[in-house]
């Protein structure tokens, strides 16, 4: 991790000694947008961050005498490194996350969050290489942390999402007459999440998205904002379908590489085809917003699978669940299989005070790991939000939200079983620079 560090800081600042070589001028700055410089041969270099100070309680509904969970935290700390190139076709992006948390609220294993150079191949094509969100989750996650019309990202999100994915990304852009507008997006990507420094397990992974927009473009890129804090004056809406195969899946969802491995008889890798697929629409008018996702999710098992890589590297034979030896079952309880859909609406008045509502439902596989009571076993997420948007854009705001959630045998976050349900209170300061 040291030498990780080591390495980022050695780029940063490599970075700005080439800068300093430059003739550099400011063009711009906007509060939450980022400082903008531009070279006297028209390299554009925007320099962006943003903080996000958090606190949580989380408390249950159950008779038993427990003391409620708290913590503070910075959920977010990013510093962000956007460039373009003087004939403006190719773009770059170095964007870094200190906070050592994941836009899932996983542990990070890495501060490095985007890291990709994109090219205009033609005025409607696109291709990006490097590391980046992946066009294959569901809509919240194309959205910045920045941006979101709720202190947290959904359960669905949480579950299902892959976050950040490793390879080529293609974006398609056309008019169809008139202001409507289809975008389209291929990916291949390495398949467990982002870049890695070790070995990477398993194949690959195809996708793609494609997004219909029959009003024509969001104002300000508000397609990948979820509050209207500009307010759109017509109606604007886009509907989307994305779908992914991932050809050999060593982890739960497709986020770490090398955490779950399995062999066959001559101790090869063997591991399971992993399947996603979703519908979700975004649409805007007048301080008015609404965003609905539905996810899918399934695997297949192969056969010659004999045995499993233990945590401390020694494999077994065992794969017992319900008491019974079950091959292709036991590997299905240990991924993320089933389906959720997430429903959300806001209304942002002029005062700059936005009231939000979300409703979302998971509903696990028979054999799934959505069944686990300690992070998941959860059916049912109802939360209500209100937040204060400080300025006329996304630069700092305060929100604070309510999460009423209904268990199913559930645990607490030490393991220990609650009979009943869950609270969970969240209040977040957001600054943009």
């Amino acid at each position: 991790m040291k030498l990780i560090k080591i390495f980022y800081a050695s780029i940063f600042f490599l970075f700005f000694l080439y800068l300093k070589a430059q003739k550099i001028q400011m063009d711009s700055y906007q509060f939450g947008e980022g400082l903008t410089f531009h070279t006297e041969d028209g390299k554009e270099l925007t320099i962006s961050a943003s903080i996000q100070p958090y606190f949580e309680t989380k408390h249950y509904t159950s008779e038993q005498s427990l003391d409620a969970q708290n913590r503070f935290r910075m959920r977010r700390a990013s510093l962000c490194l956007d460039g373009v190139s003087s004939n403006k076709k190719f773009k770059y992006r170095l964007q870094i996350d200190l906070s050592g948390s994941t836009e899932a609220d996983d542990d990070a294993e890495d501060y490095l969050s985007d890291a990709y150079i994109s090219y205009d191949a033609t005025k409607n094509i696109n291709v990006t290489f490097g590391q980046r969100s992946t066009y294959t989750d569901s809509r919240e996650l194309l959205i910045s942390s920045d941006a979101l019309q709720l202190v947290e990202r959904s359960a669905l999100t949480s579950a299902f999402a892959s976050i950040k994915e490793f390879g080529i990304f293609t974006q398609g852009d056309f008019r169809l007459g008139g202001e409507k507008r289809l975008k389209t997006y291929l990916t291949i990507t390495n398949g467990d999440g982002g870049n890695v420094f070790t070995k990477d397990h398993g194949g690959l992974k195809f996708g793609g998205r494609i997004d219909f927009l029959p009003f024509g473009l969001f104002t300000n890129k508000g397609q990948f904002r979820e509050a209207d804090i500009m307010r759109e004056r017509t109606p604007k809406l886009v509907i989307g379908a994305n779908y992914s195969y991932n050809d050999g899946m060593s982890s739960r969802r497709g986020r770490q590489s090398g955490t779950i491995l399995y062999l066959d008889e001559n101790n090869n890798e063997s591991l399971p085809d992993f399947t996603k697929y979703g519908i979700d629409f975004l649409f805007k008018y007048k301080g008015f917003s609404a965003l609905g996702e539905y996810v899918k999710t399934f695997a297949s098992i192969p056969s010659d699978i004999t045995q499993r890589v233990r945590n401390d590297g020694t494999t077994s034979t065992s794969f017992e669940i319900d008491g019974v030896q079950n091959i292709e079952n036991y590997i299905k309880s240990k991924m993320i299989l089933g389906s959720g859909y997430n429903f959300q609406l806001g209304y942002l008045f002029k005062n700059r005070i936005s009231v939000d509502g979300r409703y979302t439902h998971i509903d696990p596989d028979k054999y799934s790991f959505l069944t686990n009571a300690t992070f998941y076993n959860r059916s049912n997420y109802y939360t209500i939000g209100i937040s204060k948007y400080l300025a006329r854009n996304y630069g700092a705001k305060i929100q604070t939200s309510l999460t009423y959630i209904d268990g199913n045998g559930i645990n607490d976050v030490k393991g220990n079983p609650i009979d009943g349900n869950e609270w969970i209170g969240r209040i977040m300061l957001t600054l943009s620079f």
